[in-house]
């Protein structure tokens, strides 16, 4: 009897041994499934019914921005011939109590000049009168039609005044925009429209700019690889329209030195920053064969725009690198309004939605 009480002890202990091998770990992730289940059916019988905003600017856990992205997802580029760009005669006037804050400005230019110092420079400029999309009928394409009106650069710094008191107390703020309707404005506050690139070399490096000390609007912060304004004395020939994807090029020539046939060029979105109401076009820019030391000694050698610029960082350009630097404690709040968008879509065109969602938010929930 001795023998068999063992023999049924050592076949129990291997029975047990071998339960726990196959079916403990089983167990123990339904056991888990179950509680998260449950505590999720909980929590979800205090909910009520809630709405949000069809329109909603782009965040990343801490990382807050004031872009709404208004055409395109990153994964397929918007093509060229898509794109119609409209330009008016008339020219955009400010509202008349708004007219002594550009005087204000022409007249500090004047005194700047006066003092031997460096006057504000009044550039010749586009305002976006309006921004239309459509699909084309048999591929759903994007089409965009936008329309332009002249202005220049006093006008758009007289109206970036938003939250100043008018007259009659209000701000241009107040009286001319609804936060419910982010896209309806009058041409006067829409003063600006830029191509906005980003650029990664031929060893896959993120191109990142910091904007120089000097530049009259948002100066020191972290901003996309080129920044270029839309320049009537310079982008429209004759009466001709501008073509974006030219404005593109030049200030991938004037702030990098880069000529044309040496990168690719695709546009991925529009976007508007709705606190001071710029346009951009959001591009992605990939270095057919100049690494990130040929691109730093090229810059070395001189560009044409370098007083723009007062650092540049080199980032891998891979999905979770990126994120963590955009999340970085000393980057997170630094961040010119448009540029983390555009980084977000570059990742998107290069790697797919699916998978920057996932590491954005893997990085995200460590943080």
């Amino acid at each position: 009897m001795g023998g068999i009480d063992v023999a049924n002890g050592v076949v129990g202990a291997v029975l047990g041994m071998l339960f726990a091998v196959l079916f403990q770990q089983p167990l123990q992730d339904a056991w888990f499934r179950l509680r998260r289940r449950s505590r999720s059916a909980i929590r979800s019988l205090g909910r009520r019914e809630e709405s949000g905003p069809a329109w909603s600017t782009f965040s990343l856990g801490p990382l807050q921005t004031s872009a709404l992205v208004v055409e395109g997802d990153g994964e397929a580029p918007i093509p060229p011939e898509t794109v119609y760009v409209h330009v008016l005669d008339e020219e955009v006037t400010l509202p008349a109590a708004m007219v002594p804050w550009r005087d204000e400005i022409a007249a500090e230019s004047e005194r700047l000049r006066e003092e031997g110092r460096t006057p504000l420079w009044n550039g010749q400029r586009y305002a976006v009168e309006s921004f239309d999309i459509s699909r084309t009928p048999l591929d759903e394409r994007p089409e965009i039609h936008l329309r332009l009106r002249p202005t220049d650069y006093y006008t758009f710094l007289a109206a970036q005044q938003l939250d100043r008191r008018l007259p009659d107390g209000s701000t241009p703020r107040s009286a001319y925009l609804d936060a419910n309707e982010p896209l309806k404005a009058p041409a006067f506050l829409h003063c600006s429209f830029a191509a906005n690139i980003a650029v990664v070399t031929a060893d896959d490096m993120l191109v990142v700019s910091r904007r120089s000390d000097r530049v009259r609007m948002a100066p020191g912060v972290w901003n996309s690889s080129v920044n270029e304004g839309l320049s009537r004395h310079i982008d429209s020939s004759g009466r001709s329209a501008p073509d974006l994807h030219a404005v593109a090029r030049r200030g991938m020539r004037e702030e990098l030195a880069l000529e044309p046939h040496e990168y690719t060029l695709e546009l991925l979105a529009f976007v508007l920053d709705v606190d001071k109401r710029g346009w951009s076009a959001h591009f992605f820019a990939r270095l057919k064969e100049l690494r990130s030391q040929d691109l730093q000694a090229r810059i070395s050698r001189g560009v044409a725009d370098r007083w723009e610029h007062q650092a540049i960082d080199y980032v891998p350009f891979r999905p979770a690198p990126v994120v963590r630097y955009l999340l970085r404690d000393d980057r997170v709040h630094r961040w010119a309004p448009l540029a983390p968008a555009l980084f977000h879509l570059a990742l998107v065109h290069a790697f797919s939605r699916t998978l920057v969602e996932r590491v954005e938010a893997q990085v995200v929930r460590r943080l």
